[in-house]
């Protein structure tokens, strides 16, 4: 039978011993809330914040220091934060021909697909134990190219073992909007490319 990445999830955190390290790439604070809060019972977490896709810088900084808020009301010093390099001339470059794409189409899978290769280069580098993202939380976002993209990923890179994920599953979107009301981040009102802005 054929398991839905949701399903692939479970099996994964009822396989694991101990307390391995994740590597997981956040995009912004309100996407965090919940999957932070639900995988810390079981990994010891490091933060990848790279998102050079966000446009512009100014839009970047609020949605880190959002990410940072929330580490603050979240109180856990186990839980470390890595800025990576913003550059969104570089990033946008890739995605350039596809500017005519509608939302969510083509231009977004590619996105998708540089995020997460530089999620899993950089655990793989570091050896973390696990890496994943939380991208899959929003509504905006499709879960299944982002977990086809980890899976892909893992087989060229298996040192360290894509987590899949869907957190918008076992009511996790219910749970992230209660979670974040009253919290006060900063909720954008766009993806973060400029197309997506535009």
């Amino acid at each position: 039978m054929n398991k839905t990445y949701y399903q692939r999830h479970l099996a994964q955190l009822k396989a694991i011993k101990g307390r391995p390290s994740l590597l997981i790439h956040i995009c912004c604070g309100v996407c965090s809330v919940y999957p932070l809060e639900y995988l810390r019972k079981y990994f010891d977490i490091t933060i990848y914040f790279t998102n050079s896709n966000i446009y512009p810088f100014e839009e970047y900084e609020l949605r880190l220091n959002a990410l940072r808020k929330y580490l603050q009301i979240l109180k856990d010093p186990s839980i470390k934060l890595i800025d990576a390099k913003y550059d969104n001339e570089s990033y946008m470059q890739d995605l350039e021909e596809l500017k005519d794409e509608k939302e969510g189409g083509k231009r977004c899978y590619r996105c998708y697909g540089k995020r997460l290769l530089e999620t899993c280069l950089y655990a793989n580098k570091h050896h973390y134990d696990y890496w994943t993202s939380v991208m899959s939380i929003s509504n905006r976002k499709n879960a299944d190219w982002i977990n086809e993209i980890g899976e892909k990923l893992y087989e060229e890179y298996p040192q360290s073992i894509y987590l899949y994920a869907d957190f918008k599953k076992g009511d996790g979107i219910i749970r992230n909007d209660e979670m974040n009301h009253g919290l006060g981040l900063y909720h954008q009102n766009y993806c973060g490319c400029v197309y997506s802005k535009r």
